[in-house]
């Protein structure tokens, strides 16, 4: 009832008219980029982060929360009509999604993806109301050892579950712990790798990193792959679903919400396994024409997998709201926001800034609906929104970026450090390493030092103390397990073979 009557307060923050207007500029913008091919939701958010600062936190907040949403909806449009994932997440559904469009199902398709995404995200944000106070409440209970094995453990899954390799994820995390020692040390006063630049005495600002990883470098990495000549996108009518498509979706909806959540609540669950466990399980369970359809378009296969999608979205701010833990590239992004306005996501968020939580938790439930109104009649508009030359679209992005990041502190340094980034960001996805564990690792490293100091001060230097707690001695062994289950596969596999 008390988690109730929080959500009352949130939607009473959430329902003002200028709130309102943020939430349904976030979701356009989500679903703008989302539909694009390769700008995501943590891009976007990455580029926004610079020009928000004169949003109050509550406004700026839900909107980076429509945006999340938003990016998730659009990125199934891409999947459908193009046959090209604008996320990750959104790969399963172009195996049936764009079957059915060619098939002339192209409006059936984007109908059972923007419902089930409603269906889901609703579902799912009620979830995340009852499941984040009790997190919460087992949160309080963590001392210094144990916030330092959460996030050792947020390292290793983040590197070993989200990474090709575990070695190329390692490396990148250490691209990111080596960043985040920048500056002057807040317990001894020592300027660390500063090149004897005053520029770099404050750090280098994370919201400079988050836009030249993810922005500058997924741009130049694009632009570099570019082809000319506009795509072909396969042409859809106004989205609706008869009576036999409800019959053959509802069931995927809620079977693909129930995958979703608690996998986006992992640390490294991600969105990824849930959307093809989804597809596989939609698979097993198809009868007659479903099961004949499979592999030709199959509305199941859309159903399911993007009910998972957004679900996933809504679990990944469990841990990110209560632990202050990411469990995604978007999620660390968001976390970078919190920490612009000076926040720190965790136990003490929601009691000491309730109206902020509350209010962007029931932005999710308005937004929500509002992608819903906005998808289903403007689904030949976003059609449209991919011919757009992809020269022009990229060129624009690289401009903005540099402007936002400019009008942080109107310095030629940092302008120079964040096209730095952004050749290295591109270098990082030409060779295959991943960008998350180095955002990770730049945003929770520091917070990782300081805990891990606190801990061995409290433990007189005895190493011992790091895995006395038995929540941190929980949370290291299961880091462990994140780190070999893979190497511990390679090594099954190749003695099957």
């Amino acid at each position: 009832m008390e988690s109730f009557q929080l959500l009352m307060d949130g939607f009473a923050t959430a329902l003002t008219p200028v709130n309102l207007l943020y939430a349904l500029v976030g979701v356009t913008l989500g679903t703008l980029v989302g539909v694009l091919p390769g700008i995501g939701p943590a891009m976007t958010v990455a580029l926004l982060l610079p020009i928000t600062f004169t949003v109050p936190p509550a406004s700026a907040f839900i909107m980076f929360a429509g945006i999340y949403y938003g990016g998730m909806y659009g990125g199934s449009t891409t999947s459908i009509l193009l046959n090209t994932p604008g996320e990750s997440s959104s790969m399963i559904t172009a195996l049936e999604g764009n079957k059915m469009a060619k098939r002339g199902r192209a409006a059936q398709a984007l109908a059972t993806a923007a419902i089930g995404s409603f269906v889901a995200g609703t579902i799912a944000t009620g979830l995340l109301v009852v499941a984040a106070p009790l997190v919460v409440d087992f949160a309080i209970s963590f001392g210094p050892e144990d916030y330092f094995a959460l996030a050792v453990l947020a390292f290793t899954a983040v590197s070993s579950v989200l990474s090709r390799s575990v070695v190329r994820g390692l490396a990148s995390l250490g691209l990111g712990l080596v960043i985040g020692l920048v500056g002057i040390d807040q317990q001894t006063g020592q300027a660390r790798l500063t090149l004897g630049i005053p520029q770099l005495l404050d750090g280098i600002d994370v919201v400079i990193v988050a836009v030249g990883l993810f922005a500058l470098g997924e741009v130049l990495y694009v632009a570099s792959r570019l082809r000319h000549g506009r795509p072909e996108v396969v042409p859809v009518g106004r989205a609706f679903l008869g009576r036999s498509d409800w019959s053959r979706s509802w069931r995927p909806w809620l079977r693909g919400t129930a995958l979703g959540f608690p996998f986006g609540a992992l640390p490294g669950g991600g969105a990824e396994i849930p959307t093809f466990l989804s597809y596989s399980i939609e698979k097993r369970l198809a009868r007659g024409i479903a099961r004949e359809e499979y592999g030709k378009g199959a509305i199941e296969g859309v159903a399911g997998p993007e009910a998972a999608n957004n679900a996933s979205a809504a679990g990944t701010l469990v841990p990110l709201l209560t632990l202050g833990l990411p469990t995604s590239a978007t999620a660390a992004i968001l976390l970078a926001a919190f920490q612009q306005y000076g926040l720190q996501p965790g136990p003490q968020l929601f009691d000491h800034n309730p109206a902020l939580v509350w209010g962007m938790i029931a932005s999710l439930f308005v937004g929500n609906t509002m992608l819903l109104v906005l998808n289903l009649p403007l689904a030949p508009l976003w059609a449209r929104v991919l011919r757009i030359p992809r020269p022009y679209l990229y060129s624009g992005i690289v401009l903005f970026a540099a402007l936002g990041v400019y009008a942080l502190n109107s310095s030629w340094v940092e302008l120079v450090i964040l096209y730095i980034l952004g050749l290295l960001g591109f270098a990082m996805r030409r060779f295959g390493l991943p960008v998350a564990p180095a955002v990770i690792g730049l945003i929770l490293g520091p917070m990782a030092e300081i805990q891990l100091r606190r801990a061995l001060a409290i433990g007189a230097g005895d190493v011992t103390v790091l895995v006395k707690s038995p929540i941190a001695a929980t949370l290291l062994v299961v880091s462990l397990l994140a780190l070999c289950t893979p190497l511990i596969r390679k090594v099954a596999a190749r003695r099957g073979a």
